[in-house]
Parts: structure tokens; C-alpha cells; sequence
């Protein structure tokens, strides 16, 4: 297994991917995307046809900002990589597997698949 945690700053979902993944001894390795912000094929995979799934429709910077009322993909995608903090997050990914925000169900299966 190969986890990686997109993040921006620890918040629950962070700290609870983080604690569910060491206490099972798994390796993970945190990005933080205020350093490595996600790039527009990295938005594409973790997006597929709808880059408004990656948006935090509960934060109310989201719901201010013009990102979520548009439909032009492109233009989300790019509001995405000018302002990381309108993605849900964590991300998890696992390979080509990927959950967006805490999904403890998902996790579970891929540490119990060989």
C-alpha cells in the first residue's frame, strides 16, 4: 500500500484519517498542499467528469466563492489550483484509489486487501 494524505492544515477528518492509518501500521506520507498544490491532472483523476465533487459545499468560504455556482469544469479546475482551500479534504489516495474526505469504510478495505 502506497497512502498518501492531501491536506491543508489538521482538522478532524485529517487527524482522524492519520490516527486510523497508524493505528494500523500503515505507512502514510502527508502532502500538504499549501506546498505541493495539486496540479490540473492530478484535479482531473480526483475530480473524473465533475471537478465540483472536490468542492467543500459545507465551508462557507466555499458557498461565497464563484466555484461553486459555475458548470464550466475548466474554470473550477482552475479556481481549484488558485485556491486549494476549496477542496473537501483529506484526500486518500492509494495508488489509482482515491477517497475524498472520511471514508473509514474504504480505508478499511483496502488494509484488508492484499
Amino acid at each position: 500500500m502506497n497512502i498518501q494524505i492531501y491536506m491543508l492544515k489538521r482538522n478532524f477528518d485529517v487527524q482522524k484519517a492519520e490516527r486510523f492509518f497508524k493505528e494500523r501500521r500503515i505507512p502514510f506520507q502527508m502532502v500538504d498542499l499549501k506546498k505541493h498544490p495539486l496540479g490540473k491532472r492530478e484535479i482531473q483523476l480526483f475530480a473524473g467528469a465533475d471537478p465540483k465533487r472536490l468542492l467543500d459545499a459545507d465551508n462557507p468560504r466555499v458557498k461565497e466563492h464563484p466555484a461553486l455556482y459555475t458548470n464550466d469544469s475548466d474554470r473550477i479546475v482552475e479556481y481549484i489550483q488558485a485556491s486549494p482551500e476549496l477542496i473537501r479534504l483529506p484526500i486518500i489516495r492509494n495508488g489509482n484509489r482515491f477517497t475524498i474526505g472520511a471514508d473509514e469504510k474504504v480505508w478499511k478495505s483496502w488494509s484488508e486487501s492484499p
